[in-house]
């Protein structure tokens, strides 16, 4: 081999590792070009609305919920100023309105109203987590600053490390354009590694929290899981009355009607016709009441050791005819194929939606795998049990007060069409507002407000028409987000 061939070959492998190292430190060390800095809250004031459609790995292996909030008042417990932020969570097929209390620096949840506690922790874990990393700054009364973890600057080389063994930094990398339903920002993308997979939050400058973020659990082999992923639906600036003062929660529905809170639970413990999982189920009340909750405590045992939970369990609760034929899937319920649960162990609550008598379920395994991999269906197998349904079924008065509610059936089409993308915004509110002039619409008198905002129309409010136009929510639901577009001055009637 010549000696020119000997200088070549030895120039590329003194090159190789340069590269190598260069890139590896490009990633290791973050920072962006742009002034300013950000910590979690940032700008937040009384007044802000946001809406967000979030997951956490910790709530029902990562079930999508929306969770609006309303920062109504801020207030000083002892030495703490915090701020009072109204809830409504729309999960499901349910409504819950709650209130939750934030600090003033760092905006984590310190308590509010028992209702929304499961909603809450993964808010905390979630839209809230990076405030372990950058908060505002402790100013004494002196105007001292105090010491804290305070703002990121966006040109810093790291905001800190994860926690666990062998965390990784956590880095602002790139300015990137993101669009969520709620608008077009220019945001900084913050990232992390775990398990090798980037972990991804946008954050934008002068924003009390990210607009969007996907990330992953830490874990030591196989594919990392999602641990937290949301975007934002809708926000609005100076909103002056609670968005949620006229809305119905499922909780007091159901005070209404009578549903029990204090019961007993049946226990099941049986193989699957397969023999592929053991199921170890409690559910109760032994004799729920249809427009109440069911509680499902659920577990998939290994068949070889009983004691052993069976992992990444791909499932659904059905409910079943005589001859087996399928009725309802609550994952279809919740807009989902299938259920899944990564450790093998459930926690869920569903609405009995059954007439009085007997109710045939089953508790259906699709197979084991990740759960963005389709299980080869050797495990496939089922239980099924009969639940006995108490009572009657609940009639729903469509009236608000002494006012009647009239609504053409065609205009749940409508709804439908606006929450499936086929008509806009504007369309929409046109369409319901010719309605409610005409008189061939009726609701209850509402009084006009005016609009701070633009024409910005609350997530909420358009997933209520979906749900409406399903039949899940009932006429009243529906008429209160009309009623807020008419109070918030979005819709003018004559």
């Amino acid at each position: 081999m010549g000696p020119i061939k000997l200088i070549v070959i030895f120039a590329v492998l003194l090159i190789i590792p340069f590269a190598y190292q260069q890139a590896h430190a490009q990633y290791s060390a973050g920072g962006v070009n742009l002034d300013g800095d950000w910590y979690v809250g940032e700008s937040l004031e009384i007044g802000d609305y946001f809406s967000y459609e979030i997951c956490h790995t910790d709530y029902k292996d990562c079930t999508d919920f929306v969770m609006s909030m309303w920062v109504s008042d801020k207030r000083t417990f002892g030495t703490e100023e915090k701020f009072i932020i109204q809830v409504m969570v729309e999960d499901g097929n349910k409504v819950i309105i709650g209130e939750m209390h934030v600090g003033d620096v760092a905006p984590e949840p310190t308590g509010g109203s028992d209702n929304i506690s499961p909603y809450r922790g993964a808010y905390k874990s979630s839209i809230a987590w990076l405030s372990a990393y950058a908060t505002k700054e402790i100013v004494n009364t002196a105007g001292d600053v105090l010491t804290g973890k305070g703002p990121k600057e966006f040109s810093a080389a790291s905001w800190g490390k994860i926690a666990n063994i062998g965390g990784e930094q956590i880095l602002p990398t790139a300015i990137e354009t993101i669009t969520t339903p709620a608008d077009t920002f220019d945001t900084v993308l913050i990232q992390w590694k775990t398990g090798g997979v980037k972990s991804q939050v946008w954050v934008v400058d002068e924003f009390p929290f990210p607009v969007k973020a996907k990330t992953h659990v830490h874990v030591s082999s196989g594919v990392p899981p999602v641990e937290y992923e949301f975007e934002l639906l809708d926000y609005d600036y100076y909103v002056t009355s609670n968005p949620f003062a006229e809305i119905q929660s499922t909780e007091s529905q159901q005070a209404a009607i009578g549903c029990p809170t204090d019961y007993d639970k049946v226990s099941i413990n049986e193989t699957t016709n397969s023999y592929s999982v053991i199921i170890d189920l409690k559910y109760g009340p032994p004799s729920p009441l249809p427009g109440c909750d069911m509680e499902w405590f659920i577990n998939f045992m290994r068949t070889v050791n009983p004691t052993e939970f069976v992992n990444e369990v791909h499932y659904d609760i059905w409910v079943v005819d005589e001859n087996g034929d399928l009725i309802r899937s609550i994952a279809q319920d919740e807009g989902r194929q299938k259920l899944f649960t990564t450790s093998g162990q459930v926690y869920r609550t569903t609405i009995v939606d059954e007439d009085p008598g007997t109710a045939k379920f089953v508790i259906m395994v699709y197979g084991m795998g990740p759960e963005m991999v389709i299980p080869s269906g050797d495990d496939t197998g089922y239980i099924m049990f009969d639940v006995n349904i108490a009572g009657e079924k609940p009639e729903i008065v469509q009236t608000f007060g002494d006012n009647e509610i009239k609504i053409p059936d065609w205009v749940k089409n409508n709804a439908g069409w606006w929450y499936d993308g086929q008509i806009d915004d504007a369309a929409f509110v046109t369409s319901i507002q010719y309605l409610i002039n005409s008189g061939i619409m009726e609701i209850p008198e509402t009084a006009q407000g005016t609009s701070s905002g633009g024409n910005s129309i609350p997530g909420w409010i358009k997933n209520n028409a979906g749900w409406w136009y399903d039949g899940q929510i009932d006429d009243k639901a529906f008429v209160t987000g009309i009623q807020w577009l008419i109070s918030n001055g979005i819709m003018k009637i004559s």
